[in-house]
């Protein structure tokens, strides 16, 4: 479903944009709130912890990001940059609620997706609590790489 058929249309909730090798696709900190899916090419997902980089996850194909700004309206918490050139559909807020009236599967398919990623998370901090993750101060990159995991682990569209 993600990733697959985009095509333009004349609500504007569909636009595409390209990017090149390493560009930044979102910012984190940024106040933006739109939501992208990979049409082509993979992106590479970063947060700073302590003053570092660390890589959460690489998405491809089908894959999207951006969901939590905007349908929180809160900063961006990572930053996105393209790996290779790097295609994405890019959905307004607005945009977002026409899709899911056009295209209730569309809808539910987010919404396992976003379930699978609090399903990674709660099993990261429940092994975290009982002490298989020797080092708590690699707990905050691991919830957010599993924010990521539940995409790459069932994936069906590469």
């Amino acid at each position: 479903m993600f990733g697959r058929g985009a095509k333009s249309s004349s609500f504007g909730d569909n636009v595409e944009k390209e990017y090149q090798d390493g560009e930044a696709i979102v910012i984190e900190g940024g106040r933006e709130a739109e939501m992208f899916i990979i049409q082509e090419g993979s992106a590479r997902v970063t947060k700073t912890i302590g003053g570092e980089e660390v890589e959460l996850a690489v998405l491809g194909r089908g894959d999207f990001f951006g969901d939590m700004s905007l349908l929180e309206s809160l900063p961006r918490s990572a930053t996105v940059r393209a790996l290779g050139t790097t295609r994405v559909q890019v959905i307004q807020p607005g945009g977002l609620m026409l899709k899911f009236r056009r295209d209730p599967s569309f809808a539910f398919e987010m919404l396992q997706r976003l379930s699978g990623r609090v399903r990674n998370i709660n099993r990261i901090l429940v092994e975290t609590l009982e002490g298989k993750h020797g080092d708590h101060n690699n707990v905050r990159a691991e919830v957010g790489r599993a924010e990521y995991e539940f995409n790459n682990e069932h994936d069906d569209t590469t």
